[in-house]
């Protein structure tokens, strides 16, 4: 609910839970709590479990929206149930796929490298590289660590411009489309450049981690869209573009105000189609619905690239039986009993009777046939999104065709469609979140049925935690969620609430149907298609050049974080994989293998700690040390652009703020 999210990381779970388990086994006396030295497999199995209990989960904002915009609270136990269904119903899906997605030697997943290394590094000495630096991991990483918490004090909380550094827009600092172009929260970001870990890795995780080809083809795609496309849709004034901000998540009036939202809906949270026109049609900023229209082409991309990439080895795999081309983890792993397949049927219908329960019980107006279809669309699509996440750690996701979908079956329902939006993107996320931990410990050898079990306590534990957390944040923090918090400006709820506007509320029938402004970007969906052919051929054609690595699917899933994602982090992000996973990989080996993925580990450990630190004893509560947590100066202007943060959060009008200029809506004092 941060206005930019801190990640509590795997690693920073690592990194605590580590000298706690040495110290348990030091002091508790020797029995069933305490069976020895705390050893690597204890420290995996500790990490898995509280990881599993780690992150927001993605139903809460569904919760958040209820009683934030539309006035509904349906209680704890809606709540409870909605969040530990949507968290739960993918794991069937997890465990029929993984002779597909865990066994297989292909299927990398490249995020649980760096865990592995870590791991190793905390319980084995290896002061001995290769005669090659010899400072050990352990103590590099706690080096690192230490300066990461300090500096983070920086753009953490003493000087948070070095978040966003715009410094074009120094240039002329009274130009807004110099701004609207350079600045990097809430323009385009050229130039624009971040020196924050936080920022550079808050919605596209660690650049240390993906590999260089695919931190490529996440450049490629951000550079195409937002510096190119982008650019000449606003400035052409493509759908009325410049009567609005040039890029957002807010919902807009044909001439640029605020759209009244509330005013088109009935008292039961439906469709009112009389207001509706009455107050017109609905507008969103260039860059907000050409995101759109690439998630469109996003979405059919997978579809053929893995027909053609993956298709034959998706077969193979199918026709193979278990024992065939094993690698040494899977040979291993052989010498433990597996989960037997019911454990995860059960799973599944316990959490699909819960999930009927729960849309039926309570108003959400979402159909039984409408829930079962959104899980429908889940299972098919994890298999396909799994192995591009297992090879590429970039995960396309179905939040826009979800919500699509039920749209145009059922329009002017706004909860009932979030609810199956997260029914069918979310299933599909948990089963591939389910997935990566099952690599992570086949990969260290921990016996099957004891991952799953520690993983479904992790789940029902991480769904009391946010669900308290969301309810006591809402009940403590004033202005929660709105502009006038800067802190808790509730970032992806703000876009989620949009969505349901868009997508729930009006639907993409009128948004995108034959009379809307918006229709040219359905042709999105069979450009998307279409793509992956050509490069395909050319890959067989020449298949030792760099056409190889061109792939579609990542390119077009690059700025789906985008909005809230600020425009700053992508070519930061870009940059810092580059060094580090081409640069240092190819001309400084030794150092790369040694250190690159614990150097990850240190920066996401030391800047988490260090915002949670910030957080209690600043942030929560202001008063106790309000001359200093209420720091305001030059260094804490956001962007240091025309629209600065006292302003974009001051609740006028945008378009007093980044041009162009209507005084007709501006206050005199703007």
């Amino acid at each position: 609910m941060r206005t930019t999210p801190i990640t509590i990381s795997l690693l920073t779970i690592q990194l605590i839970s580590y000298p706690f388990g040495k110290f348990l086994a030091r002091v508790l006396p020797v029995g069933p709590l305490n069976p020895g030295p705390f050893s690597l497999k204890e420290h995996v199995v500790v990490t898995v479990m509280a990881n599993t209990a780690n992150g927001t989960a993605y139903a809460v904002d569904i919760v958040l929206i209820q009683k934030i915009f539309y006035g509904q609270d349906f209680g704890f136990l809606y709540g409870f149930l909605l969040i530990l269904t949507t968290q739960t119903v993918g794991y069937g899906f997890a465990g029929i796929l993984r002779r597909f997605l865990v066994t297989p030697a292909a299927m990398i997943w490249p995020a649980n490298l760096v865990n592995c290394v870590l791991f190793q590094t905390l319980h084995k000495d290896d002061n001995d590289f290769g005669n090659t630096w010899k400072i050990s991991r352990f103590r590099f990483f706690c080096y690192m660590a230490l300066a990461s918490f300090i500096y983070y004090w920086g753009p953490g909380f003493f000087l948070t411009v070095l978040a966003s550094i715009s410094w074009l827009c120094w240039i002329s600092p009274n130009n807004v489309k110099l701004a609207q172009l350079t600045g990097g929260q809430f323009g385009l970001g050229f130039g624009a450049i971040s020196l924050d870990w936080a920022t550079i890795g808050s919605y596209l995780q660690s650049p240390l981690v993906s590999p260089w080809w695919a931190t490529a083809n996440v450049l490629a795609g951000f550079i195409l869209i937002t510096w190119f496309y982008v650019p000449i849709a606003y400035y052409n004034n493509v759908w009325g573009a410049q009567n609005m901000p040039i890029s957002n998540s807010k919902l807009y009036t044909v001439d640029g105000a605020l759209y009244p939202w509330k005013k088109i809906l009935n008292a039961d949270m439906t469709f009112n189609e009389s207001a509706y026109e009455i107050h017109g049609p609905l507008r969103l900023t260039s860059f907000f619905a050409l995101t759109y229209g690439v998630g469109f082409a996003g979405f059919a991309s997978i579809l053929s690239y893995i027909a053609l990439h993956n298709g034959p080895q998706i077969w193979k795999q199918y026709k193979a039986s278990r024992d065939e081309n094993e690698d040494i983890h899977a040979k291993l792993m052989r010498a433990y009993p597996e989960v037997p397949s019911w454990w995860y049927y059960l799973v599944f219908v316990a959490a699909l009777v819960l999930s009927l329960v729960t849309v039926t019980v309570w108003d959400t107006k979402l159909p039984w046939w409408g829930l079962l279809l959104s899980i429908l669309i889940a299972a098919l699509f994890t298999l396909p999104v799994g192995i591009i996440q297992a090879v590429t750690n970039q995960q396309p996701g179905l939040n826009i065709i979800t919500e699509f979908v039920i749209g145009y079956w059922l329009p002017g329902r706004p909860i009932a469609n979030v609810c199956f939006k997260t029914y069918g993107y979310i299933s599909m996320v948990q089963a591939l979140f389910f997935t990566a931990d099952l690599k992570l410990g086949h990969y260290m050898k921990i016996p099957p049925r004891f991952m799953f079990t520690i993983q479904m306590y992790g789940t029902l534990l991480n769904t009391l935690i946010n669900l308290a957390t969301a309810n006591w944040l809402v009940n403590s923090v004033e202005g929660i969620c709105t502009p006038q918090n800067e802190l808790w400006g509730c970032s992806n709820s703000n876009v989620f609430f949009s969505a349901s506007v868009i997508w729930g509320v009006i639907g993409p029938a009128r948004m995108f149907g034959p009379s809307s402004i918006y229709n040219p970007l359905m042709y999105f969906f069979l450009i998307g298609f279409l793509l992956p052919v050509p490069f395909y051929f050319l890959s067989r054609a020449y298949p030792n050049s760099w056409v190889r690595f061109i792939h579609i699917p990542v390119i077009l899933a690059a700025t789906g974080n985008m909005p809230p994602a600020p425009a700053v982090e992508y070519p930061s992000f870009c940059f810092v994989g580059f060094f580090f996973m081409y640069y240092l990989r190819n001309y400084h080996r030794g150092w790369w293998a040694k250190f690159n993925y614990i150097l990850s580990a240190a920066l996401d450990s030391g800047t988490g700690i260090s915002a949670l630190v910030i957080f209690l004893l600043l942030q929560l509560d202001p008063s106790y040390i309000p001359s200093v947590a209420n720091l305001l100066w030059w260094g804490n202007d956001l962007d240091a652009c025309p629209f600065s943060t006292a302003a974009y959060s001051s609740g006028i009008d945008q378009r007093c703020i980044y041009g162009p200029f209507d005084t007709r809506a501006c206050p005199p004092d703007s």
